[in-house]
């Protein structure tokens, strides 16, 4: 997939900039002994802005997963935002996984929310209530019903979002990004049929979640 952006995502090139340039400077001023810890953490800087294109699964009824990480709930329960039944699963991620986020579905955003929330570990299931949150409501083209929430962590705290009501989406294109740890958490139509297991590992736009019914 094309992205309007290189590899590494835009909001890392700041981070990606100063850490560069602090472990230079040390090199230079220091020696390159001094810098090697600086040099070590440009590259963690590095490693976690990667953005890489990824291949799209085209089933009419795939959802694909919109994190890559740990899939660590698959589960019925009432989706808090459409107050419905539903499928929900979530997928965590660490400081070692692409924090872009994708849409699962093609669709019409119906409708946004935002909830500033607190900072638990966002592996506990409690992090989907109360920690800081966006959810977005998506209608697919035949009118399936999928809700999409960044959920933010205990180290990440700012959850970033690039669309609204009425932006279409496409499955796999790129809608927002999380800093330093997180989940999202996708709630499903209930007649869903998941295609994951907890504990699995999974990648953002290639990794298919569930199938709609």
């Amino acid at each position: 997939m094309t992205y309007p952006h290189p590899i590494l995502a835009k909001e890392g090139w700041p981070f990606i900039g100063t850490s560069i340039a602090v472990a230079l400077a040390v090199m230079v001023f220091a020696g390159g002994w001094w810098s090697v810890p600086l040099w070590l953490i440009a590259l963690f800087v590095v490693q976690f802005f990667r953005d890489p294109a990824r291949p799209v699964p085209q089933g009419a009824r795939d959802v694909l997963s919109p994190a890559d990480g740990r899939v660590v709930v698959v589960e019925p329960v009432e989706d808090p935002y459409l107050k419905r039944p539903s499928l929900k699963i979530s997928v965590f991620m660490n400081v070692f996984n692409v924090h872009s986020n994708r849409s699962p579905v093609d669709g019409d955003v119906q409708q946004r929310w935002y909830d500033p929330g607190a900072f638990v570990n966002a592996a506990l299931d409690k992090a989907s209530t109360e920690n800081e949150r966006n959810a977005l409501w998506i209608k697919t083209r035949d009118g399936q019903d999928v809700t999409c929430v960044q959920v933010a962590g205990l180290i990440a705290r700012r959850i970033l979002c690039y669309v609204d009501k009425g932006t279409k989406l496409a499955r796999g294109e790129r809608y927002g990004f999380i800093r330093f740890g997180s989940r999202v958490d996708v709630y499903l139509p209930p007649a869903s049929r998941a295609r994951v297991t907890v504990g699995e590992r999974v990648s953002a736009t290639s990794t298919v979640l569930a199938e709609l019914p």
